[in-house]
């Protein structure tokens, strides 16, 4: 049996400095062994301790340039709860208005058409799989009447970089996106106005009328995403990409949900351990419904259970173990963990961020990414997050599906005419009934739908707020002496999920889990493999070039259908030679 290694790092326009070794059969052209890993440290986590918490709202938006704000709307949770202070309900419409834009509304389509979607460019496809584009150029585009494209081939050239019409419109459509969101945030990528019980921004009817305007021409395009990616995705169904980039047959997902509804999370209380006791309800009434999938089922829709359940352990990444434990009960007497003695230690309040840098092993340590597991009921699970988690959960709470209106939208002169007609569209859970390289893409551009969707939602409560001059926002938080908190939202690519635990004004200790932290997390003690590597391994080899040719294109497909981020060069291994070289846009895989 041949073999042949593939190996890139850093893999470009993706989230983080992020790395694949991938072992090839190349008898089968199938991946039989993968790692991902991430090769940079930051340290947050360490030099936050010690602030006050305050500090973490605009500290952790730094993390990423891509969604600073779904870290600091994470953090103002926590810090929400941990200070004893929540919104007003004007407060939480605009706190929601200014997240739909800056993060949801502007990175979907940004990813869809500017990060991954160069990986199924005309450019790319001819080049590596010219079959595919030959019968590209002769399938019918069946939505054709809203993005106005002819066939397949017409819209993979859309996406040729820096060049195609979808990807050129993208860059002109997301700044119209964040314009929206610095109406309330004041700046972007990093917003300054959030704080904790409110946001720091002086907010007119007249602002909700320019952010109308915004969102009327972000409709109207959102439109055209969808009916794009519904197109591209059933053609590649079509032609045998269907089960590429799977994770697990019987999916284990997480969303924690999205968009706070403004009566019910500004009715949460005045003190910590209050606003904790009523997190479940408010969460249920999140415009995105939270949700817990485990073996394809789902288990729990409480936040507090998402919270008790979840475990970070260091065994494969570049750290050293500890010994301290911080909390052995949540606010309401609740054992962590569910009462495991052994495992409480690893749970993120309790887990304590202590650097050790070393060689790689991919026998032993490889990464700087801890192993993020779930544990419910006795068993222990990997958990993926992502837009398709959110749509499945969303989807298990309504009957198996997600139907989004969108309203009419005339006159958005930069769009075709097909979008600006009134559209309802739905999305069902997966023919497959897993997660996949092509669904993830395509639940993201039916996500995105379901974010306009609750941007008007919140539009419309905010102008109703207005007229009846209820048009404050914040209330004044407290400093108790002791308090743990627990920040979860949804940033475009998942659930980011913020610990703090805050004593005598200060940051006891403080940690994060990105998107990326539970997607990318390495194999564990137990066996289990986390969802980046659980997608690579089983993915075939579909270039239509020689081996020693081969770039690794569906294995970054794969990966990319998780995660953005900005591209800088490639390096590649394969076999015993090591490739490095920058990567021009139009070419890069």
């Amino acid at each position: 049996m041949g073999e042949r290694t593939i190996f890139i790092d850093p893999i470009t326009r993706i989230e983080g400095h992020l790395g694949l070794n991938a072992i090839v059969d190349t008898n089968t052209k199938v991946v039989k062994e993968a790692w991902a890993f991430s090769a940079m440290f930051r340290g947050f986590e360490v030099f936050l301790r010690g602030r006050e918490p305050p500090d973490a709202i605009h500290l952790t938006s730094r993390i990423c340039g891509v969604c600073a704000a779904s870290h600091a709307n994470a953090s103002v949770r926590a810090n929400d709860m941990a200070l004893g202070a929540v919104p007003k309900p004007f407060g939480v419409v605009i706190r929601n208005l200014a997240w739909a834009a800056t993060d949801h509304i502007y990175d979907h389509p940004t990813h869809l058409s500017i990060l991954a979607g160069p990986d199924y460019s005309g450019v790319v496809v001819s080049k590596l799989t010219p079959s595919v584009y030959e019968e590209a150029k002769v399938t019918k585009a069946e939505n054709s009447d809203v993005h106005g494209f002819s066939t397949i081939a017409d819209l993979l050239d859309g996406l040729n970089p820096l060049q195609g019409k979808i990807y050129m419109l993208a860059l002109k459509m997301q700044r119209i996106a964040r314009h929206a969101g610095v109406l309330f945030y004041g700046t972007h990528p990093h917003p300054r106005t959030l704080i904790p019980g409110g946001i720091g921004a002086t907010v007119t009817t007249e602002n909700l009328i320019e952010y109308s305007y915004r969102l009327t021409k972000l409709t109207a395009w959102v439109k055209m995403v969808v009916a794009v990616w519904e197109d591209i995705a059933n053609f590649f169904n079509s032609i045998g990409y269907e089960k590429q980039g799977m994770t697990y047959e019987k999916p284990n997902l997480l969303s924690v949900g999205t968009f706070e509804d403004p009566e019910a999370y500004s009715s949460l209380g005045e003190s910590p351990d209050e606003i904790y006791a009523n997190i479940n309800e408010a969460g249920r009434k999140r415009f995105i419904k939270p949700g817990l999938i485990l073996e394809g089922e789902l288990v729990t829709d409480k936040l507090t259970d998402m919270n008790l359940g979840t475990i970070e352990l260091v065994d494969r990444g570049f750290y050293k173990d500890w010994d301290t434990t911080f909390v052995d009960k949540d606010p309401v007497g609740n054992p962590v963990v569910w009462g495991n003695a052994e495992l409480a230690k690893y749970h993120p309040w309790n887990k304590t961020t202590i650097p050790n840098p070393q060689a790689q092993d991919w026998q032993s340590k490889y990464t700087w990414t801890g192993t993020v597991r779930f544990v419910w009921k006795g068993k222990i699970y990997p958990i993926e997050v992502g837009p398709i988690a959110r749509m499945w959960a969303h989807a298990l709470h309504n009957g198996g599906k997600v139907k989004i209106e969108l309203p009419r939208t005339n006159g958005v002169l930069e769009l075709p005419s097909g979008t600006w007609d009134a559209i309802t569209f739905e999305w069902n859970l997966p023919k497959v009934g897993a997660s996949t390289t092509i669904e993830r893409m395509r639940a993201r551009a039916y996500n995105v739908a379901l974010d306009v969707a609750a941007a008007w939602h919140n539009l419309l409560a905010g102008l109703e707020l207005a007229k009846a001059g209820k048009t404050e926002t914040s209330r004044p938080w407290k400093r108790p002496s002791f308090s743990v908190a627990f920040g979860f939202d949804e940033a475009p690519r998942g659930s980011v999920r913020h610990w703090m635990v805050v004593e005598n004004y200060r940051i006891k200790n403080y940690q994060v889990h990105a998107p990326t932290t539970a997607n990318l997390s390495p194999k564990g003690r137990w066996g289990k493999t986390g969802p980046y590597e659980e997608s690579v391994i089983g993915t075939a080899i579909t270039e239509e070039v020689p081996e020693d040719q081969w770039t690794g294109l569906d294995l970054v497909r794969a990966i990319r259908s998780f995660d953005p981020c900005i591209a800088c060069s490639v390096h590649v291994f394969i076999g015993n030679r090591r490739i490095e070289k920058l990567i021009t846009p139009v070419c890069s895989v």
